[in-house]
């Protein structure tokens, strides 16, 4: 066993309990041995004492605003980039040309929350609403390059109201919406008297519409278009019926590249190193390259109709040639199991798209399927109905080819070459 530590073995010094001392003249008494579980029982914590309360420091009370008219900096909707004045003088500038575009069935028009049109009123009481919209694609961003949008507005209204006449249908009314950046009145005006006055000609109203000023949304003199119509046909006359093999294919003429294939038009005209201010390469030299691609969109509602009432059932469809060509677009109108077979002699390609697919160096296949290459609508007839039809639509004013016949094999044939043998296709 290891010897004794004094010191580590010595228990631990306790703190004695206080003695009074003797009494004087007496000898003072040891204190009596005190247990250390004794002193450890009777040892208590002291309580704890709360500190004594301070004051918080003194608080500022809340800023309160100034009154309105004293604030200083006050922010206004219009220095936030939103002019309800302009849009209000905008409103007033074009009520007038809506108002030109009535038509019965017009009840209320532009000013409150909705345009309301009575059916019955425009001898409609049984029949079905068709209903198209659309935009102009990036045709509006040569218009807005160009500064020349006096004629965009008529390429919005015709690309829905030459949509809904594919139906049967006699649009009754259409909508608008013209959004921007920074609302210039002036610009939007002349955009939507455009608009006006394709209605007038198409025979719908201008019912009403919306102009969104969005600070943020839009570099600056950027806008944007899109358009709304509804139409009407009687149950008995809805289009399409179903074509047969050996009906007839007629091709109106288009007034140019209407409103489809812009983003390769633009793109061929940068391989050409132009600018839109360039003289045109492919008409008329005193006009510029841009004022030439922007010949607005074909109406091809009143002479369409016309002939749909006059053919009743001699006319089996009408088929709009937007993008995709006739080569997406014909067969839309076909029933399944039949197809067509198009001669390309049939009709002159106009110079605008012999240009496009000479400097572009597209396949013939390529501008079928993505321009109009000069026909902007096709009518299919009946084969007795042919001759009546030609009649009617040249005296209407259209150039009408016969582009081929309803076959009884699926898909689009092509006979010769676009562009008098310049451009080949494949056969299908």
């Amino acid at each position: 066993m290891p010897p004794s530590d004094p010191e580590r073995d010595a228990p631990a010094a306790t703190d004695p309990t206080p003695v009074d001392p003797a009494p004087i003249g007496q000898t003072p008494k040891d204190p009596a041995p005190v247990d250390a579980a004794t002193v450890e029982a009777a040892t208590v914590d002291p309580a704890p004492v709360s500190p004594a309360p301070v004051d918080p420091a003194p608080v500022d009370p809340a800023p309160v605003d100034p009154a309105p008219a004293t604030r200083p900096n006050r922010l206004t909707y219009a220095d936030a980039g939103v002019s309800i004045d302009a849009g209000n003088a905008l409103v007033e500038r074009l009520k007038p040309w809506a108002a030109a575009t009535g038509r019965p069935g017009v009840v209320a028009g532009i000013g409150g929350f909705g345009g309301l049109f009575d059916l019955a009123a425009a001898d409609h009481c049984d029949s079905l609403l068709v209903a198209a919209t659309d935009g102009v694609g990036t045709k509006l961003r040569l218009a807005i390059d160009t500064g020349l949008v006096d004629t965009i507005g008529q390429d919005l209204v015709a690309m829905c109201v030459n949509d809904l006449v594919c139906q049967g249908a006699e649009p009754l009314f259409f909508l608008d919406y013209f959004a921007t950046g920074r609302l210039d009145v002036d610009t939007a005006g002349r955009v939507v008297q455009g608009i006006a006055a394709a209605c007038s000609a198409a025979g719908c109203a201008l019912l009403g519409g919306e102009t969104a000023e969005m600070p943020g949304m839009y570099a600056d003199g950027d806008f944007d278009l899109a358009g709304f119509a509804v139409g009407a046909v009687a149950r008995r006359a809805l289009l399409p019926r179903a074509a047969a093999p050996g009906d007839v294919i007629l091709g109106l003429a288009s007034d140019g590249v209407h409103a489809n294939g812009y983003s390769l038009v633009r793109r061929t005209v940068s391989l050409a190193e132009l600018g839109w201010d360039a003289p045109c390469p492919f008409d008329d030299p005193a006009a510029s390259l841009g004022a030439a691609l922007l010949r607005p969109t074909r109406l091809y509602v009143a002479p369409v109709l016309a002939a749909a009432r006059a053919l009743d059932e001699g006319l089996r469809a009408v088929c709009h040639i937007t993008g995709g060509g006739l080569t997406e677009n014909l067969p839309r109108v076909l029933p399944a199991g039949t197809g067509a077979t198009l001669d390309l002699r049939a009709w002159p390609l106009p110079p605008v798209f012999d240009w496009l697919i000479r400097t572009a160096g597209l396949a013939g296949d390529e501008a079928l399927r993505t321009y109009n290459c000069g026909i902007g609508m096709v009518l299919v007839v009946r084969a007795d109905a042919t001759a009546e039809a030609e009649a009617m639509l040249s005296a209407a004013g259209e150039r009408a080819f016969r582009l081929g016949s309803v076959t009884e094999t699926p898909g689009i044939a092509y006979d010769g070459a676009l562009g008098d043998g310049r451009w080949a296709v494949s056969a299908r």
